[in-house]
């Protein structure tokens, strides 16, 4: 099979695209023929060698989201059988012609949805869920600020926060852009340059404040998170697009009963990975196929391009996912 490799640690330009053995699956395996790749900026962290893959993954070949068909199954596999469309996150080599996955870390692909847009869905959708809902425990009514919300996982929290029937402010450095999420349910849009973050947010929330905060962005924005929150509120970290390091004041977080989280979605168990498939299934996917939640595609590149993927999403603008397609 072909995949694409990363040679050595820096730009777009070091992906190869090479030959490799195709995968074997094992008894509860299934090996899926890829048709869609989501990319997402952990591919490209991974490409200039700051996030390297879990153990037990090709820490060559990138991707975490996928789309495809199942090829194989293992010889004791029950839940999926050759032919079936599934989607999912791994913990890479998603950049290759096939992959192989455990049958029950898979996703069934929601009736009316192209694989295109399923490649879409899996690391969107279940991050913002699991950072709002799981982490977090954001409540009926309440307000989440969510910071960058033009982001894949930004809209779709954004969507997810008007479903389950919670309010949601949403920041991004353009007002064209942030204005393109009222339709998907955005209360409140906030430019990053509009002046006192907290000060707005609290107008906003009748002075509460949020109950959550999603943040992708990190380094450099962590008292303004918190002083965004209300009293015994929870931050929520999911990304680093600003930076890794900042200074933590504990005494805020003493004197205001403040809560912090992070999560990552790659690196987990087998176990976390098959009860969050099961979520996905149960609360998330029954929405998508009445497309009351929606997937926005920006742009598709075919495989042989992929280096191209990683320059669109560094050169920013786009307003939704990238997707690499084998069959454009």
């Amino acid at each position: 099979m072909r995949a694409w490799c990363i040679t050595r640690p820096g730009g777009p330009g070091v992906l190869e695209l090479e030959e490799l053995p195709d995968p074997q699956p094992g008894p509860e395996e299934v090996v899926v023929r890829v048709q869609a790749v989501g990319v997402n900026r952990a591919d490209l962290l991974q490409r200039r060698g700051y996030y390297p893959a879990p153990p037990g993954f090709d820490a060559r070949v990138p991707g975490m989201e996928y789309a495809g068909v199942v090829e194989r199954a293992g010889h004791r596999c029950r839940l999926r059988k050759a032919g079936d469309k599934v989607m999912g996150i791994i913990g890479g080599g998603a950049y290759a012609e096939k992959l192989v996955a455990h049958e029950r870390e898979t996703l069934r692909v929601p009736e009316g949805l192209a694989l295109t847009h399923a490649a879409a869905v899996p690391e969107a959708f279940l991050t913002a869920y699991r950072a709002l809902y799981l982490e977090a425990g954001l409540a009926h009514g309440e307000w989440c600020l969510i910071r960058a919300a033009t982001s894949g996982v930004g809209m779709a929290a954004v969507q997810l926060a008007r479903a389950f029937g919670n309010r949601s402010i949403g920041t991004s450095r353009s007002a064209v852009r942030l204005q393109k999420l009222a339709v998907l349910g955005l209360d409140a849009g906030l430019t990053e340059s509009d002046g006192d973050l907290p000060k707005q947010v609290a107008g906003i929330t009748g002075g509460a404040g949020a109950s959550v905060v999603l943040d992708l962005l990190g380094g450099g924005y962590l008292a303004e998170n918190l002083a965004c929150l209300r009293d015994e509120g929870t931050m929520v970290l999911v990304g680093a697009m600003a930076g890794r390091e900042d200074h933590i004041d504990l005494g805020v977080f003493l004197n205001r009963r403040l809560k912090l989280k992070a999560m990552t979605m790659r690196s987990q168990p087998l176990e976390r990975k098959i009860e969050l498939a099961r979520i996905f299934e149960q609360r998330l996917a029954p929405w998508l196929e009445m497309g009351k939640l929606k997937t926005f595609v920006d742009k598709l590149v075919p495989f042989e391009d992929a280096p191209q993927a990683h320059r669109v999403m560094e050169a920013g603008g786009h307003l939704g996912k990238i997707v690499i397609v084998m069959h454009p």
